[in-house]
């Protein structure tokens, strides 16, 4: 430690005591008239008098600090400008900044920026925090009309000036949350705190907007806004206001706004006392208030000793509320000492973020349109009062500042002495600005143009109303100029009338009006090297996707194949960014097949923000997907569906190689094994024959791992099926979808060593009692063979013509809708089913189930009703009139093998077929003979005719019966004639044996 501030720390308090009379004649008067008023209204000293007196203290203490504290409210004009009017005058060495410590190497990049942007902290895996907070992010919102802008662009442009952020870093944010203790934190009703944006609705039309900061915790400097509820109410009614941000705008702005700087501060210092003694006691709130104030001072303490500067020649900026602060910390010469707690082991990524109006009213709960109102009065009092703001230099979207900002020493390195500002600002009336008539008729000309373009009859009688409504409103609430609240609602109460024709209301308009949601950009220097590498990769499109608003680009890779590279970063961003930044118009990739032509709509611009997250995951879009893959497989509660959904991706946006979707495949096939339900049965049944497709088609031999998951998934779904069939939670698609599963899969399965006996004693165990699972396992019981198709319907049969189980035949059709998925070659007798109840049952019966019939059809089985239709179109006629003549196959008769007796001619027995047919193909004969192990050939034409064949068919009828059936032929036994002239006769009398062969052959018939 160096001398100089150790003599400066030592000497502290012997100054403090040589002025102590001089602090107390300082206020002396102003303690007078609020000792007299408490004694007034509260009839004598009581609590009041405390408060009140307390207040003064609060605002000579902070005053009299040797260390110069600039109490600032978040975006607020009048505290920007006082801010920059008190940087050139002071001119200090060292400014320390109300910001996340760690967030200071990102000022910097501010100047590539456009404003509104936030300085975020990311970090998507956490280490010493619950994993269900991840990921965390914070983020601290910055514009153009702050303080901390004006704060930042003069330490960052100015030589020899030091920016110090001495907040608690954004890993404490977290350390101090409540989320989780007992005492739980509420986030959003108090300043400088913690607040998401699901606290806060979105302001404007569009919820995109509003939520540019996502989910993050706002660091938010100098807030001020009411804890005590009770307080704010009082404030808003007697102010004749509808929020916080018009009473603020009304009566801090609007009087602060040509302020000198002593009566600034003293003001400040006393909304922000005000509003600390008024809080609620929530111990934890108080806790952390108190915590920041003590590491604020602590690091601003460390910085003094380490580098000797002077108190008198540093800035503190902090939110007002944190000036009037009375922990014992407070002050260059603070009493106590603070143990700052180490951080944790999460690594943190640091980033820049576009922002927006709307964005930082939805985060921290102000009204919707005060950050553009602000906006739009900081412009004005800029010009009003001519003071040069600061700028960093090569600010995007800004005008170049005429003069070079060089440090230029202070007048007085002392403080001046403080003087009573309060007791003249409290007392002075209200300053009445003078009506501007040119800006109301101007603003009322503007409402009236930009209604007529929304779809609003508006005419020139609408704007005289609204101006005259405005001047009246004003004047109701003690104003003689009209503000721009008062002015939104005489617009809304003249124009709006009953009803909104087009997407905005007029309140809506008057904001944009006013300013508009205003919303910054990062630019390409700052953006980290994944969201750099994505533009770059994407540059042979020729679009300005920077830009906000949708883009449409149109690949044709086919004539330009350096297009293919550009396509496959885009699937990648699909599957990463939030849906809208990357929508695909035409074209589709799925495994195995590819588009040669494919448009897009890209907003990147408008999800900026997103590409931004992606870049704190990795340096490439394919690291980020692979890390993404990984973590959803190995998930604590990943499905063996979700594994393979991973893989699937793999495939299809990482297919360069099979490393990844091998070493998920092997994960899915754990995740399989250790699964005790089939709640994702149908996904892996989808899933499976996609990945065994794709690699059938684009692989010599399928992975080892698919052949595994087939061979274990048929062992553990032949386990799982008996329970499945009574369990009640397992729904028909589910239980479908594993015999799908079983009876798909079972050729693979068989071939890799499975036993199909493991298949038929598990459905031989499986008794179902829900009616659409019995009709599930007797389709089942089909397709192995142990229940023939007719047995199949007449049950259905059986079950249409039971009055007790007709209401429950919706369900049986249901069932067999289902096991189309396993046996889709039952759908012909599923259309059975179905036209039979319709064509047997009464109305009166087959009305009150038809809903449920149609209900549970769509719910359960949308998928499957094509295969259902095709069948239909297949059975039922082509056209109406054939409809009425038309009988379904399944009414008609049934043939009957009738032997059809051959003509009573005289040359009937000459002209046998099997007479001619013997000599005419003899090959044929030989075939046949060598078929049935004859060898002997054929009989010399001389011998005589031999009669074996004849005694054959006299001996076995039966046999020959069933030879003809099996042939098809249906002539019958011809009649009695000579027996060389049967059909059997040459082909015995050629071959002596076979008759005894085809005999042995044909026995079981």
């Amino acid at each position: 430690m160096s001398a100089a501030p150790e003599s400066a720390l030592k000497s502290a308090p012997v100054v403090r005591e040589s002025t102590r009379a001089a602090r107390e004649s300082t206020f002396a008067g102003l303690r007078g008239q609020l000792h007299e008023a408490a004694a007034t209204f509260a009839g004598g000293p009581d609590a009041l008098e405390g408060i009140l007196l307390g207040m003064v203290d609060d605002v000579d203490r902070a005053v009299r600090e040797p260390l110069e504290i600039f109490p600032v409210c978040h975006h607020s004009p009048a505290s920007a400008l006082a801010m920059a009017r008190r940087l050139r005058e002071k001119q200090p060495k060292v400014v320390y900044l109300e910001l996340c410590e760690d967030m200071a190497p990102l000022l910097t990049e501010l100047r590539n920026c456009r404003l509104p942007v936030a300085v975020q902290a990311f970090a998507s895996e956490v280490d010493g925090f619950p994993p269900e907070w991840a990921p965390l992010s914070v983020v601290a919102p910055i514009t153009e009309a702050s303080a901390e802008y004006q704060a930042i662009a003069y330490a960052l442009d100015t030589p020899d000036v030091e920016l110090v952020l001495v907040d608690r870093s954004s890993d404490h944010v977290f350390q101090w949350d409540s989320r989780g203790r007992n005492t739980p934190e509420t986030a959003g009703d108090g300043p400088d705190e913690d607040r998401t944006a699901a606290d806060a609705t979105a302001a404007g039309e569009d919820a995109t907007e509003a939520a540019l900061h996502g989910e993050a915790v706002g660091v938010e400097i100098g807030d001020l806004r009411p804890r005590f509820a009770e307080l704010e109410e009082h404030l808003l009614r007697h102010g004749k206001v509808r929020h916080w941000s018009e009473w603020w705008h009304q009566y801090v702005e609007l009087p602060l706004g040509d302020g000198d700087h002593d009566t600034y501060r003293q003001v400040m210092f006393l909304i922000g006392s005000l509003f600390r003694r008024l809080a609620p006691g929530d111990p934890s709130r108080v806790r952390i208030d108190e915590d920041r104030e003590r590491y604020m001072w602590t690091r601003m303490r460390e910085h003094l000793a380490a580098t000797g500067t002077a108190p008198e020649d540093c800035l503190y900026v902090c939110g007002a509320f944190h000036a009037a602060s009375r922990v014992e910390e407070f002050g260059v010469a603070g009493s106590a000492t603070y143990e700052i707690s180490p951080r944790s082991a999460t690594t943190w990524q640091h980033g820049l973020i576009p922002s927006g109006h709307a964005a930082i009213e939805a985060q921290f709960g102000l009204a919707a349109g005060s950050v553009s109102i602000a906006a739009t009065e900081w412009a004005k009092s800029l010009k009003r009062t001519r003071v040069r703001p600061y700028r960093l230099a090569g600010q995007a979207g800004t005008k170049k500042s005429r003069a070079q900002q060089t440090a230029v020493p202070a007048a007085g390195t002392g403080q001046p002495a403080a003087t009573d500002r309060l007791s003249g600002f409290l007392g002075r009336p209200p300053v009445l600005d003078a009506l501007d008539e040119a800006e109301l008729v101007g603003w009322s000309v503007d409402i009236v143009s930009s209604a007529r373009r929304s779809g609003y009859l508006a005419s020139t009688a609408d704007a005289i109303a609204v101006f005259e409504t405005s001047i009246l409103l004003a004047g109701m609430r003690d104003r003689a100029k009209p503000t721009p609240y008062d002015f939104q609602d005489a617009a809304v109460t003249c124009i709006e009338k009953d009803a909104v024709p087009g997407r905005r209301d007029v309140r809506r308009l008057v904001e944009i009006m006013m300013g508009g949601d205003r919303v910054g950009q990062v630019g390409y220097d700052s953006l980290p090297p994944l969201a750099r590498d994505v533009h770059d990769r994407l540059e042979p499109l020729g679009l300005k996707l920077q830009q906000r608003g949708v883009r449409r680009a149109l690949l044709d890779m086919a004539s330009r194949p350096e297009l293919r590279d550009c396509s496959d970063v885009l699937w990648m961003l699909r599957r990463l960014l939030p849906q809208g930044a990357a929508r695909t118009v035409m074209g589709e990739r799925a495994l195995g097949e590819r588009s040669i032509q494919e448009s897009w709509d890209l907003a990147l611009g408008t999800h900026q923000r997103a590409l931004i997250e992606l870049g704190y995951e990795g340096v490439s879009i394919e690291q980020v997907l692979e890390q993404r893959l990984r973590r959803a497989a190995y998930a604590p509660q990943a499905t063996a569906a979700a594994v393979l959904e991973a893989v699937e991706d793999a495939a299809l946006y990482l297919g360069g190689g099979r490393r990844l979707a091998d070493e998920l495949g092997t994960r899915a096939l754990a995740v399989l094994t250790s699964e005790r339900s089939v709640d994702g049965a149908p996904e892996v049944l989808r899933r499976v024959r996609r990945l065994l497709a794709y690699y059938r088609t684009s692989e010599p031999v399928l992975p080892p791992w698919i052949e595994s998951f087939v061979k274990a998934g048929y062992a553990h779904y032949c386990t799982l099926l008996p329970t499945a069939f009574t369990d009640e939670d397992a729904t028909t698609g589910q239980v479908a979808a594993m015999l799908g599963f079983l009876f798909g899969m079972e050729s693979l399965a068989l071939s890799l060593g499975c036993d199909r006996a493991q298949l038929e004693l598990s459905v031989a165990q499986s008794h179902p009692e829900d009616p659409s699972k019995t009709a599930l396992l007797w389709a089942a019981q089909v397709q192995l063979g142990t229940l023939s198709r007719q047995r199949l319907r007449a049950r259905c049969d059986e079950l249409l013509a039971n009055p007790l189980v007709v209401p429950a035949y919706p369900r049986y059709l249901s069932g067999f809708v289902h096991a189309l998925e396993p046996v889709p070659g039952l759908a012909d007798v599923v259309v059975e089913a179905v036209s039979n109840a319709f064509g047997r049952l009464p109305d009166a019966v087959l009305l009150p189930w038809l809903p449920t019939l149609i209900g549970t059809l769509r719910a359960g089985a949308a998928d499957l009703a094509p295969l259902l239709i095709r069948e239909a179109g297949r059975i039922f006629p082509a056209r109406l009139a054939a409809l009425d003549a038309w009988v379904p196959p399944w009414r008609a008769p049934a043939p009957v093998p009738v032997r059809r007796a051959a003509q009573a001619t005289g040359q009937a027995a000459d002209v046998r077929r099997g007479v001619a047919l013997a000599p005419a193909h003899p090959a044929a004969f030989d075939a046949l003979a060598e078929l049935l192990g004859c060898a002997e050939g054929w009989a010399p034409a001389t011998a005589p005719a031999d009669t074996t064949g004849t005694a054959l068919l006299t001996a076995h009828p039966a046999t020959c019966d069933a030879v003809a059936d099996l042939l098809g032929c249906t002539e019958g036994w011809a009649p009695a004639g000579p027996p060389t002239v049967l059909a059997g006769a040459a082909l015995t009398a050629r071959h002596p044996d076979s008759a005894t062969a085809l005999e042995s052959l044909l026995a079981g018939g």
